[in-house]
């Protein structure tokens, strides 16, 4: 289903993009009510004035597939997820149906390897934005094996080190040539220094922002050699990022970057409109297949809404103190494909030569709907 999905829904909407990016993060998920297979207690990604640092949960790592609306802006689209179950809490789960420990970058990088030769069909450059904590070299070294350039976040505190120095090919030695240079790189430092900041005007979250930031290439050993740096001085302090194509643009790395929120959105609204996380199922595989019908929900209502018209989507007459300006949110769109459905059933049902049969069949499927 989700080669399916890739293939025949998300692909033609991406199909004018001069590049593919994926994105990769973490939901957590509340079940509905206590014992469920796979849940446990996780740490509070968002706990709120009030919110308790941990929470009893599902936690999936989840993979989409960026798009950008000529309209309505970057859409994460998802693909495929998989469940990540603590260690401490397998044993809870019967063998019958008790998986395999895998940590959480062990399940991004099966995602990554079950998306590349489907993405490789269409001959494009692959990027993938992360969340911080995948930016460790167990996602980065296999994401670089399979040719796709990673765009995430630095730790104030990571040990950087300066480019290896370059040798003449007749005064080089026996064995390999360096990789790694041997001076130390200190972001803070790099921060305090002056020179080197440069201020632009960025195309971030759907406008224009000014961003005074600083860029230069080091080396890491989780990326396996050289990168590229991007500081930006914000509000609330110094921030880092990295891309591990040399060559990319500041502005495509911030973009990207900035894109990535849109993965959050979808978060959102599968929880509270799809309803990710309220079915009454138990065991683990019902779990993962109902949170996968959520996803995909989500992925099928965005790809029939995508060449639509505005008007024919969000109808606010009856909405005086809603902004006319705004554009068609996810339940704007849910809804108009709902109405669709119930039209194409009400005209087959009210069709000539329709029988008794047919028309109460239809009554009594459009009232179990609408009850």
């Amino acid at each position: 289903m989700a080669r399916r999905v890739l293939i025949d829904i998300v692909a033609p909407l991406v199909a004018a993009d001069g590049r593919l990016t994926l994105a990769l993060d973490d939901a957590p998920t509340r079940p509905y009510g206590p014992h469920v297979q796979g849940a446990g207690i996780h740490h509070n990604p968002a706990p709120g004035p009030a919110g308790s640092p941990h929470v009893y949960v599902h936690v999936f790592v989840v993979l989409a597939l960026l798009a950008v609306h000529p309209s309505w802006g970057t859409i994460a689209l998802p693909l495929l997820s998989r469940l990540y179950v603590r260690k401490k809490d397998l044993p809870g789960i019967d063998p019958k149906h008790r998986p395999g420990f895998r940590t959480k970058l062990v399940l991004a990088v099966e995602l990554l390897q079950w998306a590349h030769p489907w993405l490789g069909l269409l001959g494009k450059p692959v990027w993938l934005v992360a969340d911080g904590a995948y930016a460790k070299a167990d996602v980065l070294k296999p994401a670089k094996a399979l040719g796709m350039t990673v765009v995430s976040r630095l730790r104030c505190d990571v040990a950087l080190w300066s480019l290896p120095p370059e040798v003449p090919a007749d005064r080089r030695g026996p064995g390999r040539p360096w990789i790694y240079g041997e001076r130390r790189i200190d972001l803070a430092k790099r921060a305090g220094q002056r020179r080197g900041w440069s201020t632009e005007v960025f195309d971030l979250y759907d406008g224009n922002l000014i961003k005074r930031c600083k860029t230069f290439t080091a080396t890491w050993r989780p990326a396996g050699g050289a990168f590229r740096v991007v500081m930006v001085d914000e509000p609330t302090g110094w921030v880092a990022y990295f891309c591990t194509d040399l060559a990319a643009a500041v502005a495509d790395i911030l973009g990207t970057i900035s894109n990535r929120f849109g993965l959050e959105i979808t978060f959102r609204d599968c929880k509270q409109v799809v309803g990710a996380g309220q079915q009454q199922v138990r065991f683990i595989h019902a779990g993962v297949g109902a949170f996968h019908d959520c996803l995909w929900t989500f992925t099928l209502t965005e790809a029939w809404a995508w060449g639509r018209d505005e008007d024919a989507l969000v109808d606010r007459s009856d909405l005086p103190w809603d902004s006319l300006l705004r554009r068609p949110s996810f339940v704007d769109k849910r809804r108009a494909w709902r109405r669709e459905l119930l039209g194409e059933q009400i005209h087959a049902a009210l069709r000539p030569g329709a029988t008794d049969e047919e028309i109460q069949a239809a009554a009594e499927r459009l009232l179990s709907l609408a009850a």
